[in-house]
C-alpha cells in the first residue's frame, strides 16, 4: 500500500503511442497486464480530448518509475510528442489537485525523475509547469 505521507514525486509520462491514436486507461491496463504487471501502472491517464481517467487507485503503489514507485504518483498523457491544449489543461488540474493533497511533492517528467534512456514525456515538464504556475 502506498503511504501518502511518503509521496515525494508527481511523475508525468506519455504513452508513446501515435499522436492520433486515442487510447485510454483500459487499453493501457491491457498492455501492462501483457507485460506481466498487476495492471495499469499509472494512477491517472489523460486521453487526447483531455478526459481524465482513473488508473491504479492512488493508495496502490504504482508501476511507472523504477525505484521510485513507493514515493510517487504517475499520470500518463496519451500520445508521443504532440499533446492537445485540453490534455495540458487536464494535466494542470491533476497536478494541482495532487499538490494540494501532497504539498511536499515535486513535479517531474519521467525522464528527469530517474536515470533512464527514455525521453518520456517528450516535453520539459519543469519548464512547462513553472510557466503555467506563475
Amino acid at each position: 500500500m502506498l503511504i501518502t505521507k511518503n509521496i515525494e514525486l508527481l511523475v508525468v509520462h506519455c504513452s508513446d503511442t501515435p499522436n492520433h491514436q486515442n487510447i485510454g486507461a483500459a487499453d493501457i491496463h491491457k498492455m501492462h497486464i501483457g507485460f506481466g504487471w498487476d495492471g495499469i501502472g499509472y494512477h491517472k491517464v489523460i486521453n487526447r480530448s483531455g478526459i481524465i481517467q482513473n488508473g491504479r487507485p492512488e493508495y496502490w503503489i504504482g508501476a511507472h518509475v523504477k525505484g521510485k514507485n513507493k514515493v510517487s504518483l504517475g499520470v500518463c498523457m496519451i500520445g508521443r510528442d504532440q499533446f492537445t491544449d485540453l490534455q495540458f489543461s487536464s494535466l494542470r488540474s491533476v497536478l494541482n489537485t495532487w499538490l494540494y493533497l501532497y504539498p511536499n511533492a515535486i513535479v517531474k517528467g519521467h525522464s528527469s525523475s530517474v536515470a533512464t534512456n527514455k525521453t518520456c514525456p517528450n516535453f520539459d515538464v519543469n519548464s512547462w509547469f513553472n510557466e503555467i504556475d506563475n
